[in-house]
């Protein structure tokens, strides 16, 4: 897709920035010329990576409704590309897990998505380029947890807006990475050692996947053929075979998401 606007570059505003996948993001796009304005809630985390482009730089947290409205507005303003990477597990099982922090994590990958890529899409549509990157999850095709379901609600609302957008130039892409080499697991105090080595990917690697299948209007972006082979047995699979298989397969499921 085409994102130029005017002689000092495109502008793009990355969620989750201070780390992981939407630290990955920030460097790649640096890296092609963007202005870059970074939200996250940690200050010394954001600031850390910032310093490093020059970056406008945001502290938010976006299940506060003051902070959501801050970035929303700055969406309004124009951006040229808007990725939602925002987001966290819980370490617990669902029904162990208090319905505040369901309520939370929900609010941020569902509310918090929609909100902020209807603020950035008017624009976009107005100038007939950019886009928006909203980060899903291979985990989002297996019935496993309140984190699945509100990452399956992603991709299906990335494509639903895709269809909308794609004739204005415009694109809205899913990506939906799996096991990605970051300190998500880590925060969410999951435990990880027993996931086989190929099974990781790292977040450099995803971001340029990312990228890629935006730029070609896809609608659904899965790095690796890893998680593309996931994907596709959660498809082909009957379902009562993979409620079976989500049921045996303990905590931590094969689809299980890390960024």
């Amino acid at each position: 897709m085409s994102e130029e606007r005017s002689a000092s570059g495109p502008t793009a505003l990355v969620t989750g920035a201070g780390s992981g996948i939407g630290a990955a993001f920030a460097r790649a796009l640096a890296g092609e010329g963007y202005r870059l304005v970074l939200v996250d809630r940690d200050e010394a985390r954001l600031k850390a990576v910032a310093g490093e482009f020059g970056a406008e730089t945001v502290v938010a947290d976006l299940t506060a409704e003051a902070d959501l409205a801050r970035v929303e507005a700055r969406c309004r303003e124009g951006v040229d590309l808007l990725v939602n990477n925002a987001g966290f597990g819980h370490p617990t099982e669902f029904l162990a897990t208090p319905v505040e922090a369901e309520i939370a994590m929900a609010r941020l990958h569902m509310e918090v998505v929609l909100r902020l890529t209807l603020a950035a899409l008017p624009s976009m549509m107005e100038r007939r380029s950019g886009g928006v990157i909203n980060l899903a999850s291979v985990l989002g095709f297996f019935p496993s947890s309140t984190y699945s379901a509100s990452k399956s609600w992603v991709a299906n609302f990335s494509r639903s807006a895709a269809r909308s957008t794609l004739p204005a130039n415009v694109a809205v892409t899913a990506l939906c990475p799996g096991f990605t080499r970051t300190a998500f697991h880590d925060s969410a105090g999951m435990d990880m050692t027993g996931i086989p080595r190929f099974l990781w990917l790292d977040a450099d690697t995803v971001v340029a996947t990312a990228l890629r299948d935006w730029r070609r209007g896809r609608s659904l972006s899965i790095p690796g053929w890893q998680n593309k082979t996931i994907v596709a047995l959660a498809r082909l699979l009957p379902m009562r075979l993979v409620d079976r298989i989500m049921t045996t397969s303990g905590k931590r499921p094969l689809a299980v998401r890390a960024r």
